[in-house]
């Protein structure tokens, strides 16, 4: 299926994605989960839960495959790559400094991961730790640039959600280059939602639920958010725990798996 893992699309920090073939011809993305869970019921559950996505943005889910201690997802193929390759174009190779930490604590995407994951007195883990890494990305599709830009034109844009937050504080709009009103309204719905999603305490930040239900409304309706902290307090301590999971636990299953053989 995926003769002998020849294609490779990508890695991650769960794993990498190769390129397969279904018997049916239909082309797949298949990705290899790098440290499997130990609980079986809990990764059948999280594959259930990702069966029930349907949304015209979201890579659909074909099916599953368990075999002994590895475990597979497989997605489409899309051949037009992810929104990471859409935007970044291919990575640049730098020198690994002081500042680049290898974590084994928490699982994740430096950047991305949400700072009660590292800081006990910052608020507890739970789903809120995934609206932050959701904002994070709506942060990198509004600016068109990785959050954290050294090469900067200006010092102040290198972090750019701090530069964000402080234009939106001052009143100023997100400068998307040309672009139609609908398009500047769009982007700055996007920021405030974002900037909404970011807040240091978890408590503070809106569900899901709520995110999607700012997404569907008017850009007037919402209210501005409060400059978010982007360093934890200095009591913080950092945390010790193994890795974590938010999946809520289902009752189904799919009824789809493949071979890859």
């Amino acid at each position: 299926m995926t003769n002998n893992f020849k294609e490779k699309l990508g890695e991650g920090g769960y794993g990498c994605v190769y390129k397969g073939k279904l018997r049916s011809g239909e082309l797949v993305a298949i990705k290899m989960l790098s440290e499997p869970k130990a609980n079986g019921q809990e990764f059948i559950n999280e594959v259930a839960t990702l069966g029930r996505i349907h949304h015209v943005n979201v890579v659909r889910l074909v099916g599953f495959c368990v075999t002994a201690s590895k475990r597979a997802l497989v997605y489409d193929y899309m051949p037009n790559g992810s929104l990471e390759k859409f935007i970044f174009s291919k990575p640049k190779l730098h020198p690994v400094q002081n500042s680049v930490v290898s974590l084994t604590a928490v699982r994740g995407t430096l950047g991305y991961m949400a700072p009660e994951l590292f800081y006990k007195r910052v608020g507890k883990v739970s789903s809120k730790a995934d609206v932050y890494s959701f904002g994070m990305l709506l942060m990198e599709m509004v600016g068109r640039r990785r959050n954290v830009n050294a090469h900067a034109e200006h010092s102040s844009q290198t972090y750019f959600p701090s530069w964000i937050s402080n234009k939106v504080d001052q009143g100023g709009e997100v400068d998307i280059g040309e672009a139609t009103e609908d398009e500047k309204g769009i982007a700055r719905k996007l920021t405030l939602i974002a900037l909404w999603c970011i807040q240091m305490p978890p408590d503070d930040r809106p569900s899901m639920r709520e995110v999607v239900e700012m997404l569907q409304a008017d850009l007037t309706s919402l209210q501005l958010p409060p400059k978010p902290l982007f360093y934890p307090p200095d009591s913080a301590q950092p945390v010790q725990s193994n890795s974590y999971s938010t999946t809520d636990e289902v009752s189904t299953t799919l009824d789809i798996a493949v071979d890859l053989a």
